[in-house]
Formats: C-alpha cells, structure tokens, sequence
C-alpha cells in the first residue's frame, strides 16, 4: 500500500540485518566507522559497484554492491519493541520506526539527524520515478562535498545536480553540473558529524534547502534515477569521515615525481599544421626559460583529418616522425600524454567495421546511438563489453605506447547521454547507458591503463570521475574560465574536492576558455598553482595565444624563479603524495580541517601536512592578513619565527606567501630542512625510491631523521651511516649537532 510500507525483521547474521514489507527488502550493515542501508525491490537485480574497493583488488565486472569482501564489521546491541527496532553501537543508538523504515541517529543521546517524518523513502514511487532520501537539516549546518561542485566550500542552502558535463568556460561560482561525478557529503551541525555517500552512477540531484515544504520539518534531500538505494552513513568527526570514506574507496595511485614538475599543454601547438616544429621549439624555449618540465599533454589536434579529431590516427602532415619526436622529449627528460576520446565519429576510418561488431552503444534495435560530438556525429565505445575494453587497449598500444607515448590523457569522456532507450552491454546485464554514464570513463581509463608498461608506474588522467577513479588515474578541474572570479572559485573548488576523496589534482592554470589571462591574473595563477599536486598551464584563448611560460616575455626572471620555487618543493610534494596514499587523507585541505574553529572559507590552505600557503586572489590587491593557527613551533616565514595575525605584502613579482610548520623537516632538491621547535622531539620519515617504478620490497628505502630540541641545543641524527645533507633553519643561537645513530 503506497505511504505505508510497514517492516519485519526477516533475518539476522552476524552484523546484517535483513528487514521485508510487501514488496520491498531493506537491509542494515553494521561496520568499522560507519554502516550501509540498503532498499530495494524483491527479486531486484542490483549492478555491481566500482567505486567500493577497500583493497584496490577489483574484479572485471565490477563487485557486488552488498559485499563485505574487505569490510570491517562490528557486533551492535539489537532489540525489537512494539513499533520499531533499536541498535547500540558505542556512543550511538540507531532506532528505526517499522513503518516506513523511519531512521533516527543519536550520538551521546542527542539526535544527531534523522530521516524525514511520514515518508523519506520512495517505496511504491509515491514522488515518481528512481530513489528519493530525505533527511532532516539544521539551520546553520556545514555542507562539504560532492565533488567540482562551484561556490563556496560550504554547500548549505545551495542544490546541485547529480551528473556530469562537457562544460566548457563554466562559471566556477555558479556553474553545474560540472564532470565529475561524487555522490558523497558530510554535514556538522550542533550535535556533531557524519557522512552519506550514495553508492549509485545514475543522475539525480541534491538539495540542502533549497526547497520548503510547509508539511515538513526543514530537510534536505537526495534523488535519483536508479531504483535499487545503496548509501553509507559515515561517523565521526569531519577528518575521520572523510579519511574513512577514502579508505572504503581504495587506495590511490602514487604517481611517478616527474608528474609534479611542470608539464606543458596547449591547444595551440597540434593545431598548427607545423604542429612537430612548435613542439620541438617547446623544448628549447624551457631550456632558455631554465625550466624542467615533467610532461607535455598533446591536445587533440595530432589526429584531425581536416578539422575533424579521429581518435588513434596520426595526422603525418603536422607530426610527420611520431616516433621521432617521442625520442626527442624523452631524450629531454619529458614524457607525452595525448589526448584520445571514447567517442568515435560516424566517418572515422574503423567506424564501420566497429559497428557491425557491435562496439558501440545501441539503440533498442541493435544499431549503434549516436550523438553530436567535436562538430560531428558520433557513436560512444560501450566500455562494459570486455571486447571494447580489449580493443582500445590494443589500440593504445599500438598506435601510442609503441610509438612513445606511454601515457594517457582520457578526455571528453563525460558521455553525454539523455536518450532512455540507449542501451549497454552492462557485463552481461543489458542497462540503460544513461543509468551508468559516469561510469563509462573510469572502465576507458581502466583500458588505457591496460596498455601501459609494467616496470613503470602507470599514468593517465581523466576529465570525468567517479568515486574510485583516484585508485587509477589523476583529474583536474576541466576547460575553465579566465577571469579572476573564477580563480578564486577554483580554489574553492579544489577544497571542495579535496573534502570530496580527490586528492591529485589540479586546474589549467591562468584559465582555458576565454580572453588571454593579464598579466596580473597569470602571474597570481601560478604563485597559487605551485601550491597544487597538478602544475599544468593550458589554454584555448580568444586571441588564439597560448597560456605558456612565455605568455608574457618581458616577466621571464620573475617566472623562472617561481617555476624554481615548484621545483624546490616537488621533493617534500612528493613525499606528501606518498603520506597521502598511505594514509588515505587529502594533499591539499582548508586550514579548518585541522583546526576546526578556523574560518571554512579562508583563502589560506594547507598544501601538505606542513606548509601553509596564502595566495592574493583578488584583482588589484598586493597584501592580504592571516591568523596563524596555534602551534607548538611556532611558523616559519622566510626562514624567520612568526606566529598570531599578520599582514603580509605579496607583489605579483614576488615569491608567493606561505608559511612552515615549527617541528617540520622540508626535504628540497639539496638538503633536509630542520625547523626546529624550542623544546622537544620530532621524527620524519622520507621515502627513497628512483620516483618511477613500482614499489616492491627491493627498490625502495625509508630514511628517518631524528630531531630532539631544547634551549641550548638542537641534536639531529638519521638511521643511516650514508652522508645526509641537514640544514637546521633558525636554530636562535643554539648549538648545533649532527650525528647518525
């Protein structure tokens, strides 16, 4: 009966409760930090999740949404009364009325929310068609996640779309959706904190009170497509949902360090039909820059015939020796990552052969859907099917990996897919494209990845994301604008991604879409992207000028000093990586995540553990304040102690602001950097590794350094008898004394 779905415990195992009404299963898992509902049809089939995967092991075919392969379960006091069913975990009491699976949440004896009364859960479809969840919200709560959403970190009051979007020069303030696609949020209120993260990769929508309704205590709400709900309710404080969360997800790629140097891209370059000269030239021109890139991202243009893009083909006429020019960066120290997409255009040259066999999406009659696409039509490559997935690897092999491009740069991958009927292969389970859309980019990156060589740390990056896709590859935040609102609002996006389990990323730096960056926004956009795991400039300007080292000749000193400056910190950049794959926390954070009571939308982040950077986002402006946070040592600034408010001048010829932990040691390109406390002890571990292969238990070491401060002196020693290069900044007089253990 609609409106009143009344349930019974069905059976109990272990840590799983199993719960029926007339026509419905819900399901409770209780586990380590948090525990999993799920509500779905009797008989329903529910496909499988690729973005659950505590061990990073995961099947072809995705894994079973209900598993708990992996999980930590725990025991939970249960009783059943008259009109609901009650669970004692710790500190927390779950009760949950039998009508209606009305769920409220105490935390200490405070209800720390609740679903929303009468009916919170589409059963019967009595708000439509999919899966609705409604739950209670406060007035002034904190809203963080959800992935490159826009605006301010803190969501409250705002509603968002579920989906994802080619959406290029979008308005970082106001824009959605946008490409990626995190299903995921956390919430402090007056009670305390949790986290919900909707295991689905259909569309929908968010809102935190946006909508009023009159009949209702004050909610926010969930919605989308998929008729099968499977969420994760996440306990705890803000940093150990989120660290918690990031675990359930798996562990994230560490990438190679030549990643973190500066990496060139530009539309320009393969455009040009003398595309292999510019290219050439990009090298001599860092030479005379003094500048040492990591990467070249090669935009599209490399596979046009005529102006169209034809994914795998070569364009000889612009790149006559592709191989020859694979070896003249490599011989440079720099490696390519091209650009390839998933769609392939009705007139390409293998789309024929690839739609009798039937590679791509469908229409209902078997016949392949298409789509507009890079000024054509198009048909998307169905990445559920295991024999496309075997054939872009193979393509990326043959005609990128074994020509020298041993990267990928997955693009234009957001499948942008409304019509009902396109079907999927769905591993064997046919399913509507447009339920699983997401998805589709994390299976091509999967299968890019295939291709690539084993004794080297894979690289891709992906423009659209789900939840998982960080176990693979990197992303950044996608075509944006250039403007300096939208620099301040990328920063914000790029917290609110960190918030959201992203962790290595970036932004096109001085902005894609739009007018050439002045010199003023182009200078400011790279003191602040020093500060990001991702260092890439990329354009597509107005002017048809490119977003390059060079932009702006006559600032060449003051631009190689700042890409100096990223280049001294790419050691200590990359022992954070390794800090952040271990332990599953973010790279860069707002200051509040450590200290809570610090303003949410504070232009001051954290980038590492140890460093904290202030950049000027505003036009016009040369001096910004900040409220150091409290710490035992004190900050560094300059090499000097400084602590409390201070306001700071910041030309845009300057070296950015940013401060160093006291009690932190700074690994550089020459030297560890002790900043030493007035008394106490502190201990650093650094990983030594060749920065490209593998890790295994015979190619890597881990050097400690061992600090122990008081007034009169500063002792450092290592656990190594090989020579260490120490340098103890600002030791106040103190006598200084290096040893090995």
């Amino acid at each position: 009966m609609k409106f009143s779905h009344v349930f019974s415990l069905l059976s109990q195992e272990g840590s799983t409760f199993l719960f029926s009404s007339e026509n419905n299963i819900a399901r409770l898992d209780f586990l380590d930090g948090y525990f999993r509902v799920a509500l779905y049809k009797k008989g329903e089939y529910i496909f499988p999740t690729f973005s659950i995967c505590p061990s990073g092991n995961l099947p072809y075919e995705g894994r079973d949404k209900l598993s708990l392969e992996d999980l930590k379960t725990i025991e939970v006091g249960f009783k059943e009364k008259e009109d609901f069913f009650e669970f004692v975990f710790g500190k927390r009491l779950l009760s949950i009325k039998k009508l209606n699976f009305e769920m409220s949440l105490y935390e200490n004896g405070a209800l720390l929310f609740k679903d929303r009364e009468y009916l919170s859960h589409n059963f019967e479809n009595e708000f439509g068609k999919g899966s609705y969840h409604y739950i209670s919200r406060e007035e002034d709560e904190i809203i963080l996640g959800l992935g490159d959403k826009t605006g301010d970190i803190n969501k409250n009051k705002r509603s968002f779309r579920l989906s994802t979007s080619d959406a290029m020069g979008f308005d970082a303030r106001t824009s959605d959706p946008l490409y990626k696609h995190v299903p995921f949020y956390m919430c402090k209120n007056s009670v305390g904190s949790y986290g919900l993260y909707y295991d689905t990769y259909s569309q929908g929508a968010f809102d935190f009170g946006r909508e009023i309704n009159n009949y209702y205590s004050p909610f926010k709400s969930f919605r989308c497509e998929e008729t099968a709900l499977v969420y994760y309710v996440f306990l705890g404080s803000i940093p150990e949902i989120l660290t918690t969360f990031a675990e359930l997800k798996g562990p994230d790629f560490f990438p190679p360090i030549w990643t973190l140097r500066y990496c060139g891209s530009t539309m320009e370059y393969t455009d040009s039909i003398d595309a292999e000269r510019k290219l050439r030239d990009f090298i001599k021109k860092c030479e005379d820059y003094g500048i040492h890139p990591g990467g070249f991202y090669l935009s599209s243009g490399y596979t046009q015939i005529g102006e169209k893009r034809y994914v795998f083909h070569w364009n000889k006429e612009k790149i006559p020796d592709p191989e020859g020019l694979a070896n003249y960066f490599k011989e440079h120290g720099v490696e390519f990552l091209p650009n390839i997409k998933p769609c392939l255009l009705t007139d390409h040259p293998l789309y024929e052969e690839l739609a009798k066999k039937g590679y791509f999406l469908t229409n209902q009659d078997g016949s392949p859907a298409k789509f507009p696409f890079w000024s054509g039509e198009g048909s998307y490559l169905d990445f559920t099917n295991p024999e496309v997935a075997s054939f872009w690897s193979r393509c990326v092999k043959e005609n990128l990996v074994d020509k020298g491009y041993l990267n990928t740069w997955n693009d234009n991958n957001e499948y942008d897919i409304q019509d009902d009927e396109t079907m999927a292969y769905g591993f064997g389970h046919p399913i509507k494209a447009r339920l699983i859309r997401p998805l589709f980019s994390f299976l091509m990156t999967r299968a890019s990845l295939e291709a690539q060589h084993e004794d080297k740390r894979k690289v891709a990056v992906s423009r659209s994301a789900i939840v998982g896709t960080s176990r693979l590859a990197s992303t950044w935040t996608g075509d944006n604008r250039t403007s300096f609102e939208d620099f301040r609002y990328n920063h914000k996006m790029a917290m609110t991604m960190s918030l959201s389990g992203i962790y290595n990323f970036g932004q096109d730096i001085g902005g894609f879409a739009g007018p050439r960056p002045s010199k003023e926004l182009f200078l400011r956009w790279i003191q602040y992207g020093i500060f990001t795991p991702r260092f890439v400039l990329h354009s597509w300007n107005d002017d048809s000028s490119s977003n390059m080292p060079w932009l702006y000749p006559e600032e060449k000193e003051t631009v190689k000093r700042l890409f100096h400056l990223r280049d001294r910190l790419i050691p200590y950049l990359y022992q954070e990586m390794y800090r952040s794959c271990l332990e599953s926390t973010p790279i860069i954070y707002p200051l509040f995540l450590e200290y809570p009571d610090y303003d949410i939308e504070s232009d001051a982040f954290f980038f590492g553990d140890d460093i904290i950077a202030l950049p000027i986002f505003d036009e016009g402006k040369n001096e910004t304040t900040i409220d150091l946070p409290p710490n035992e040592g004190d900050w560094y600034y300059k090499k000097k102690r400084v602590k409390g408010r201070l306001t700071l001048k910041c030309d845009i010829h300057d070296d950015p602001i940013y401060f160093i932990r006291g009690g932190s040691v700074i690994p550089t390109p020459t030297s560890y950097e002790v900043y030493p406390l007035e008394e106490g002890e502190m201990k650093t571990i650094f990983l030594l590794d060749d920065g490209v292969s593998p890790l295994g238990p015979n190619n890597f070491g881990l050097l400690a350094i061992y600090v122990n401060c008081d007034r009169k002196k500063i002792v450092v020693s290592t656990n190594t008898k090989d020579p260490v290069n120490i340098e103890v900044i600002d030791p106040s007089d103190r006598e200084v004394i290096i040893e090995n253990r």
